[in-house]
């Protein structure tokens, strides 16, 4: 169940990383009145929470491995 937690929440934060990046280099721009289209520091923020998302999703894999 816990592994199972983990890889939502790691998909979850890569998910809305990318669609943080997105919207941040102008790519995805909904809904149109959104603060965060064409704004860089988006792109930033959003590379940082996929790779945060990259290292649950590791982390839960490995702790599968150990058993």
């Amino acid at each position: 169940m816990l592994r199972t937690v983990g890889y939502a929440v790691g998909l979850l934060l890569i998910l809305l990383g990318l669609i943080w990046i997105a919207q941040g280099s102008g790519y995805f721009p909904y809904p149109a009145s959104s603060f965060m289209i064409n704004q860089s520091i988006w792109i930033l923020w959003g590379g940082v929470m996929a790779a945060a998302g990259i290292a649950v999703t590791v982390i839960i894999s490995r702790l599968r491995r150990r058993g």
